[in-house]
Formats: C-alpha cells, sequence, structure tokens
C-alpha cells in the first residue's frame, strides 16, 4: 500500500537466528522491522512507525480522537479478542466452553464497528483493518482444527463480508502465509501448552 521497497527474512521460531536475538532480545519473537539499522517491534508499533516515516498513502486517521479511538480498537483485537479465540482453542471441557462465549462476545463487539462501512477504515483498507487482519486467516484455521464455525456468514453478516474483502483485496491477497505451515504450527504450540497444563 505504502509502495516501499523491503527485504522479507523467514523466521524460524524453533530455531531463532542471531539476527532476531540480536533486534528482538527482550521478547524474541516477530515481527521486527529493522529501518536504518534500528528495530521496531511490535505490530501496531510497527504500522504506526511506517506511517508516520512514509506519510503517502496514510493508513491512519487524520482526527487525534479517531487515532486513539483505533489504536484502542487494535488493543482489543490483541488483548481481548485473540485471547479469547486462543483459550477457545487450547482449553477443554467448562473452560473451552466458556472461552467460546467470550470469543463470541468479543466478535459481536467487532461486528458492530463495520456498521454501514465495507473496511473498519471507512471504504478503504486502513490501519485497524491492517491491525486485525489475522482474523482473516487464524479463525478460519482454528474452526478447521477444532470442528467449531466461529465467524458464521449469517450470524456475522458484515465481518463475513469485511473477511473476503479484505483477504481478497489486491493489497492483502498474496501475502497470507502457507495455511498447511500455520495448521502444523499452531498444533504444536497447541500440544506444548496441552502437555504443560497436564504435568
Amino acid at each position: 500500500m505504502k509502495e516501499i521497497e523491503y527485504e522479507y527474512i523467514e523466521e524460524d521460531l524453533s530455531n531463532k537466528s542471531s539476527l532476531l536475538l540480536q533486534y528482538n532480545p527482550i521478547y524474541q519473537k516477530v515481527p521486527v522491522l529493522v529501518h536504518n539499522g534500528r528495530p521496531i517491534i511490535e505490530s501496531v508499533v510497527i504500522l504506526q512507525y511506517i506511517d508516520e516515516t512514509w506519510k503517502h498513502n496514510p493508513i491512519f486517521p487524520d482526527d487525534p480522537y479517531e487515532k486513539a479511538e483505533t489504536l484502542f480498537w487494535a488493543k482489543f483485537g490483541d488483548d481481548k479478542l485473540l485471547a479469547s479465540l486462543w483459550s477457545a482453542f487450547i482449553k477443554q471441557g467448562k473452560e473451552k466452553e466458556e472461552a467460546i462465549t467470550e470469543a463470541v462476545e468479543n466478535i459481536k463487539i467487532i461486528e458492530g464497528l463495520l456498521n454501514g462501512k465495507n473496511f473498519f477504515g471507512g471504504e478503504k483498507i486502513g490501519f485497524l483493518d491492517f491491525c486485525l487482519g489475522w482474523i482473516c486467516n487464524l479463525v478460519s484455521v482454528l474452526d478447521d482444527i477444532t470442528g467449531l464455525k466461529t465467524i458464521d456468514e449469517e450470524q456475522f453478516p458484515l465481518l463475513s463480508a469485511w473477511m473476503k474483502n479484505f483477504s481478497t483485496s489486491p493489497i492483502t491477497k498474496d501475502t497470507w502465509p502457507p495455511r498447511d505451515r500455520l495448521v502444523s504450527r499452531l498444533l504444536y504450540v497447541r500440544d506444548a501448552v496441552l502437555s504443560t497444563d497436564a504435568s
């Protein structure tokens, strides 16, 4: 969208490179953007840095209140929505049912943000669309693994339409990670969490 040239480096998180450990020694995870030799860490921070550094084709709203509100919903996506979906994926029994209920309530809140809009940013893709873009890929993978149908088109028509619009946009359609690798990674992490909980 910004039409910036960049080099993409794939990272094997089961065998972290010295480069990753050098640029992100605290969290030791991706993504990391390195610009002018300096690392910028965490997705939301990276997006904000990109938008403020390369000002053409802005993705943030101009209005300070709208900008603050966008950051709030990005945090909600990470802290509440993603956390509840992950709990529904790894929990068992009654805890799983409670996590599913919480996830559905959080999805309803996100659905409400799209009222009358094609994208969270309005008629074009914006900052919050990128922050919540993981929904398009991750939710369907989690559903396939668990047999659930978390975002049903009938129950969540606006979010379903957004998922289709965002994932098939020329800006995003060629950037999704390979599905089979995502499935195997999620199963690996879930099994590791379950075996830790069992011991």
